[in-house]
């Protein structure tokens, strides 16, 4: 029914996606008829032009797939901007923003800080899309100039990091295996193959040791239950966490706990498409145009984080971690009156990001610390680690 109510594509945007399509089909025919999902979700979402994150499309925002918290409202950043003033002063005073999107939380961060005197020395972003990072360093000079200097853009991680890693929906945004369990029982990998010139599921049983592993930690024993696993994500924070030397990371991005997320009535998972804000059920309709996500195993985070010798800190709702943070205070400040348009704009931008039924109680903050020393105001109310 979805495809009735969307616009059709520019000849440009079509081209792209069926020149990533023809590519896709060309690795799946190199790779003996399949490749695993978690193969094709990384070449629809980073394939080098085509690629949902790497080609010219505008994405984000009112134009584009979907609204992030920063595009909703500055207050976003300010009142996390109280949390990273309290912890730049133990670190080499840098900041490092992963999947930075249009650059608005970078700019408003950067203009927040300002006002704690020397919290902040680099504003580092380490982005692989240089569409993205053009669109980034032209917001930061328009909305940001006073502090463009503050900001270097990287294309590869540090061999190190002091200072404090930052993501606001970067780890839904990364591969993730599908997986399922068969009438007997036995676990199955979501492959990715072609039939009759279209894409299509394929089913292999699940062989690799490690995800097996996983897949029989988390996934219940139903039959026809499927759902997600994510060892890229799981990998990602080993491998930062490895490589902090001092300081902390903070993650804001939708998902549960493990509990939740693989509940026995959760039988299909959570990946779903995102195109034109519309939400798409076929992960193979326009391919490189539609954007592929699924939900966060916080569990998993918190594990892959604790087990490479981080401190976990906290864990909440974004509602509970911003209000925390002084997020109504905020809001008080810049808008004394109540009875002005600007008001009532960010009144609503404020119920986005905390109402339970919006952005409040799905998206999630973790926190993870080394070698730090402060109360982090974020978690005073609402800390949900026991549910890890």
């Amino acid at each position: 029914m979805h495809k009735l109510h969307l616009p059709d594509l520019s000849t440009e945007a079509a081209e792209s996606s069926a020149q990533l399509t023809q590519h896709i089909a060309h690795i799946i025919a190199q790779n003996g008829g399949a490749i695993p999902f978690s193969q094709f979700m990384q070449l629809a979402l980073y394939a080098p032009q085509f690629g949902y994150y790497t080609g010219g499309a505008h994405k984000i925002g009112a134009a584009g797939d979907f609204i992030t918290a920063p595009t909703l409202t500055p207050l976003f950043a300010q009142t996390l901007a109280v949390q990273l003033a309290e912890l730049l002063p133990q670190t080499a005073g840098n900041i490092y923003e992963f999947g930075a999107g249009t650059g608005a939380l970078a700019a408003d961060l950067l203009n927040a800080l300002s006002e704690y005197s020397g919290s902040l020395k680099t504003y580092h972003i380490i982005e692989l899309s240089t569409e993205l990072a053009e669109r980034q360093r032209a917001h930061i000079q328009q909305h940001a100039p006073q502090f463009a200097n503050r900001v270097i853009w990287l294309h590869a991680l540090p061999e190190t990091f002091d200072g404090i890693l930052l993501g606001n929906e970067v780890l839904d945004a990364m591969p993730i295996e599908r997986i399922r369990r068969t009438e007997t029982g036995a676990l199955q990998q979501a492959h990715v193959a072609i039939q009759n010139q279209q894409f299509t599921w394929q089913f292999q049983p699940l062989t690799e040791a490690h995800l097996l592993q996983t897949a029989n930690q988390y996934l219940p024993n139903i039959p026809h239950y499927t759902s997600e696993l994510h060892p890229t994500q799981h990998a990602f924070i080993q491998t930062l966490a490895n490589r902090l030397t001092r300081g902390a990371m903070i993650w804001i991005d939708y998902g549960f706990d493990a509990a939740q997320y693989y509940h026995p009535q959760r039988t299909d998972g959570t990946l779903i498409g995102h195109h034109r804000h519309h939400s798409i059920h076929d992960p193979f309709y326009r391919v490189g145009l539609t954007d592929l996500t699924a939900h966060i195993n916080f569990t998993d985070i918190a594990e892959a984080g604790v087990n490479a010798g981080l401190d976990l800190i906290g864990y909440t709702t974004q509602a509970h971690f911003l209000y925390n943070l002084g997020l109504l205070d905020q809001l008080a400040a810049q808008h004394p009156r109540t009875d002005t348009p600007e008001y009532i704009q960010a009144a609503h931008a404020v119920q986005q990001l905390t109402a339970q039924h919006e952005m409040g109680e799905l998206f999630k903050v973790i926190a993870f610390g080394k070698h730090i020393d402060i109360d982090w105001r974020g978690f005073t109310i609402g800390d949900l680690c026991h549910k890890l």
